[in-house]
């Protein structure tokens, strides 16, 4: 797939406005009409996009009530709950899993793709991030035993998936891994027996997802849950040397890592990084009410290009921009930010 030096992506989500979470929240709504409304709002998603500068376009994941609980539409065994820990919707496995609508994702991607002439991106869940997030000892036992199992069973259901998107004709496929990128964390790896075994696991299962899938380019992201500042949440803190060895196995041509925070620790891990690999350069930082100038966001790539030569850096947020349904997000402040992404992406090029 050609591309321009330099081109400037999102890493998949986009804020939504509050129509479009009503949208998604409004029951009565169904069929030809939901898909008309949900549409149109995708179409200016797009726009917007297109307007911005972007070189890589997504849907915002807007289609998607949920980002993980879309494993849901795609198999049965789940069910719907709220965690009673904190009350927020609580999609968990409690029956066996099997193919329920195979092309979901697929066919949000044909959508997607009759509104533009760009590149696009199709986003996954991890089968890890569904195992941290989707299985209970209490609910889920019965069909599963242990969390492992239930992630091994994740594994066909987004494997098939991907063919389907290969077939759509995307551009990119990414595999979002926040599990994975937890174990950066020192007090993340003390709360587990061998947290390189449980690393070396989340990518043993997310390579079954795209092993031997070729004619598209796979990725992985590296979330440090930068999203969850949006939400007052724990980040993660930690450079990235204690998953570089997991980083080198992952069977993919491009790895996004955020770089807008000290805590991320120094770019030289990238001389560490498998020859060749493209990286995903988290560039602009998605803190509300901060917006990266263009000087700020060419000074990061820079640093970057003293490691990894100029074919291998895709310019992108560090995290996707729709944090959890009840975060609020401008719009128009995220319009800025990519706004400036796009044209250091062109001093970039014309410089290098």
């Amino acid at each position: 797939m050609g591309q321009p030096l330099f081109p400037a992506s999102i890493i998949g989500s986009m804020p939504r406005p509050d129509f479009v979470k009503e949208l998604i929240a409004d029951e009565s709504l169904a069929g030809d009409e939901y898909r008309r409304l949900m549409g149109a709002a995708i179409h200016y998603i797009v726009a917007l996009q297109e307007s911005a500068g972007l070189d890589v376009v997504s849907d915002g994941e807007w289609w998607r009530k949920s980002y993980i609980g879309v494993i849901a539409e795609m198999a049965h065994g789940f069910e719907l709950g709220y965690n009673p820990a904190d009350g927020r919707p609580w999609t968990i496995v409690v029956d066996r899993l099997h193919p329920k609508q195979p092309g979901h994702i697929a066919q949000e991607v044909a959508f997607l793709k009759s509104l533009t002439n760009c590149p696009v991106k199709a986003t996954l869940p991890a089968p890890a991030l569904l195992g941290e997030r989707m299985w209970d000892p209490v609910r889920s036992s019965k069909a599963y035993p242990t969390r492992e199992s239930f992630v091994e069973a994740c594994v066909p259901i987004l494997r098939r998936e991907v063919e389907l998107l290969r077939e759509e004709g995307v551009s990119i496929i990414q595999i979002d891994d926040p599990h994975l990128c937890l174990f950066v964390d020192p007090d993340v790896r003390a709360q587990y027996d061998d947290p390189d075994r449980a690393a070396d696991f989340a990518v043993d299962m997310d390579n079954q997802v795209v092993q031997n899938i070729a004619g598209v380019k796979l990725a992985v992201h590296l979330c440090r849950r930068a999203g969850a500042r949006a939400r007052g949440e724990h980040d993660h803190a930690g450079s990235y040397d204690p998953i570089l060895s997991q980083l080198a196995r992952l069977d993919v041509q491009h790895i996004t890592m955020e770089f807008t925070t000290p805590g991320a620790g120094e770019m030289s891990v990238f001389r560490q990084l498998p020859d060749g690999v493209e990286v995903g350069l988290g560039c602009v930082s998605c803190q509300p009410g901060q917006i990266d100038s263009v000087e700020t966001i060419v000074a990061r790539v820079e640093s970057a290009l003293e490691y990894l030569e100029p074919s291998q850096i895709i310019l992108n947020p560090d995290c996707g921009f729709a944090p959890g349904s009840a975060a609020k997000v401008s719009i128009d402040e995220v319009y800025c930010k990519l706004k400036n992404e796009a044209e250091a992406a062109r001093q970039l090029r014309e410089k290098y």
